[in-house]
């Protein structure tokens, strides 16, 4: 019994007899399942032993927890709904948070009023937060890691980098691999159509294909830069053509683009791959429909964002993290080269 005067017993109190952590004795006492059997029976002789009553809205008031968790994509609407990329991280995110007590907020939160944003994720509203398609010119989101637990899905760029937490997909060795396909092809003047250089994935994939060139001895001023949209692929493969200097291989830093770039080649009267091979980058629907089919570049969204939720469940809990998680690509190939 506990003594007058002392109070009521706390979490730390029942962690402390039980001889766990308080992220511990708070699975066990939400029933998570992720606790082994001689574990809850412990906290379970402990809750008995103090007389502990768990409390849950108590508790949330106490701890100002909400088990909610916000996944920010600082995009368009017509943006987020058209990308497949997107659909797949929010897929991942949903089915690894499904296994835990939090709920997923999705904030479609224009690039071009990220305080709003910000005002919420900062007004006790969630307790952490994942946020993808984040630009370099938009620190208010690696700011808020100061002041709220956030994963960035994708590396931020800049000085921002330095105490972030993501997770990535190795672009630079992507880029690379896409490139060496071409170049193994026998494609000697080979095109980029890159990726916005505002964003990691923009910057790094342009990276790749530069450096794979260089190794090959080949030229790497064909470069053409788009929105990661299927028209501004196309109008990017329009400027190229237009440039007037051959062209045999082209690197198109997503698949979206790579799928415009096809109407733009087609439109010259040229053919894929007879005279201009394609390679891009996502494995998506684009890439899969389209004719003929794309060799692309796979990574995994759906494991990226299920990736990002565990991060951050984790370090909600109190439990040993990554601060950085890169993830592999491989190449997939198909008759576009």
């Amino acid at each position: 019994m506990m003594q007058s005067g002392q109070g009521a017993p706390t979490l730390e109190m029942v962690a402390a007899r039980a001889g766990v952590s308080r992220a511990t004795v708070s699975r066990v006492v939400n029933g998570s399942p992720k606790v082994t059997a001689e574990v809850v029976a412990a906290v379970q002789d402990a809750i008995a032993a103090l007389d502990y009553v768990p409390n849950r809205a108590a508790r949330s008031l106490a701890s100002r927890r909400t088990q909610v968790i916000a996944l920010v994509v600082p995009e368009s609407t017509a943006r987020v709904f058209s990308d497949p990329f997107f659909a797949s991280v929010v897929q991942g995110v949903a089915l690894e948070l499904a296994q835990t007590d939090y709920t997923l907020n999705l904030l479609i939160a224009s690039e071009t009023n990220p305080e709003k944003t910000r005002r919420y994720l900062l007004g006790g509203n969630v307790d952490g937060a994942l946020v993808v398609s984040h630009h370099s010119g938009d620190h208010s989101y690696t700011q808020l890691g100061q002041e709220l637990p956030i994963v960035f899905g994708g590396r931020p760029m800049g000085a921002d980098v330095v105490d972030s937490t993501y997770v990535d997909v190795d672009n630079v060795a992507g880029a690379r691999t896409a490139t060496r396909c071409l170049v193994d092809a026998g494609r000697t003047h080979i095109a980029t159509i890159a990726g916005r250089q505002d964003m990691p994935g923009g910057v790094d994939r342009l990276v790749g294909w530069r450096a794979e060139l260089a190794a090959a001895g080949l030229r790497d001023d064909l470069v053409e830069v788009g929105d990661f949209s299927p028209g501004d692929g196309a109008e990017a493969m329009r400027r190229l053509l237009a440039r007037g200097v051959p062209i045999d291989g082209l690197f198109a830093a997503n698949d979206q683009m790579a799928a415009g770039a096809y109407t733009a080649i087609r439109d010259a009267g040229l053919t894929i791959p007879g005279d201009i091979a394609v390679v891009g980058y996502d494995d998506d629907l684009y890439g899969e429909t389209a004719a003929p089919p794309l060799t692309t570049i796979a990574q995994s969204p759906v494991e990226l964002g299920a990736e990002m939720a565990r991060i951050l469940v984790r370090r909600l809990s109190d439990d040993p993290f990554d601060r950085v998680t890169i993830m592999p690509t491989r190449l997939v190939s198909r008759s576009s080269v």
